[in-house]
């Protein structure tokens, strides 16, 4: 623990496992937004880099448990539907890991911010995509180009992710499940990733391991509240959540 607050001060460390918890009750609600509360919400009180380095362990962690629910049968039925996403996520998220060490933390906010915003206003004006059960092959390639590339350097890769389960109009319990897959191995990847970058590292892994507390006891509540009440209402929460903490981002690099 001494270790621990020599790299976080005791006040900010408690401060980040509140927005854990905030994170991983909204997450077990909605299936995403984890990672978006987490960098938005931690990086009031630590560095953007820090920020990262702790919600990538509660992301792997809570995005397991969600891929799993329904069994081990289901999410692999979702690999496979979503492989060529997967795939080409994946790549890009390798690629784009390595700039967290080159873009300056402003217009690595400013990066994360104005995505966020963007889908949040636009699905709170309904403004939803309808693409159909097949459609066309380079718009998977390019949602999933972008929201490995997203990922990579913010470990935020849910708002091109959602849009395009959304506009898909699968079921509830596939859309969330395909949202644990996919973010699921994305975290692995991201994992990894930034083992090479130096995000990952001895004096970053114990934060991380710390946050996996108190995300999954949010999401364990939040579970209990998809199952009980309407999920729409909650969604449409969520957005304003994801609209509130995607303009922080944006005031933040604005603000240098």
């Amino acid at each position: 623990m001494d270790t621990l607050t020599a790299l976080v001060p005791l006040h900010a460390l408690i401060a980040c496992l509140i927005v854990g918890f905030v994170a991983g009750v909204v997450k077990g609600m909605v299936g995403f937004a984890m990672p978006m509360i987490m960098i938005s919400g931690m990086g009031s009180f630590v560095s953007p880099e820090l920020a990262l380095a702790g919600l990538i362990l509660p992301t792997l962690v809570t995005n397991g448990w969600q891929a799993l629910r329904q069994g081990l049968a289901a999410a692999w039925g979702s690999i496979v539907r979503f492989r060529t996403f997967l795939l080409i996520g994946f790549v890009a998220l390798l690629v784009s890991a390595q700039l967290v060490r080159v873009l300056p933390g402003d217009v690595m906010l400013l990066m994360i911010g104005v995505p966020i915003v963007i889908f949040a206003v636009t699905q709170l004006m309904g403004k939803v995509l309808t693409l159909g059960d097949n459609p066309p092959r380079w718009i998977e390639w390019a949602i999933a180009g972008f929201a490995g590339f997203i990922g990579g350097f913010s470990g935020v890769w849910g708002p091109p992710t959602v849009a395009y389960l959304t506009a898909l109009d699968i079921p509830k319990k596939e859309h969330v499940r395909a949202q644990g897959v996919i973010y699921g191995l994305g975290a692995v990847a991201l994992f990894f990733a930034h083992m090479a970058s130096g995000v990952v590292r001895s004096e970053t892994l114990p934060f991380s391991l710390l946050l996996v507390i108190p995300a999954l006891a949010g999401m364990f509540i939040g579970f209990r509240v998809q199952d009980r009440i309407d999920q729409a209402a909650f969604r449409r929460a969520t957005l304003v959540v994801l609209l509130v903490a995607g303009g922080n981002l944006i005031r933040r690099g604005l603000m240098g």
